[in-house]
């Protein structure tokens, strides 16, 4: 399907879970194409559940701004670093800070 879209010029790609129906073994290979897509000026809407692909993709700076959402609602936008390092939002403090514990043990 990727492919498709660059055969025909699409301006914007959507990525709707693009790591979740991968083995692990696959998922820099994506991440390296999103990248490429990046430096090419694709843009880019991804929308993820993985946190840990979603700061990959932000320490590599592929993104340039990082909506949460909960319950179908935007809790908070802005920079990667912003959303990522010192989140306004109890919400998003909240979720970083659980996803953070659950990476770690």
């Amino acid at each position: 399907m990727l492919g498709v879209c660059l055969r025909s010029e699409t301006e914007i790609i959507y990525f709707d879970e693009p790591t979740s129906a991968l083995v692990p073994e696959l998922i820099g290979e994506v991440l390296a194409v999103m990248m490429q897509l990046a430096k090419e000026g694709m843009t880019m809407l991804v929308v993820t559940h993985e946190m840990g692909f979603a700061r990959a993709v932000v320490d590599r700076a592929v993104a340039d701004r990082v909506i949460f959402m909960d319950g179908g609602r935007i809790v908070e936008e802005g920079r990667p670093e912003d959303i990522f390092d010192q989140p306004k939002e109890e919400r998003t403090k909240q979720f970083l800070a659980r996803i953070q514990k659950v990476d770690v043990e």
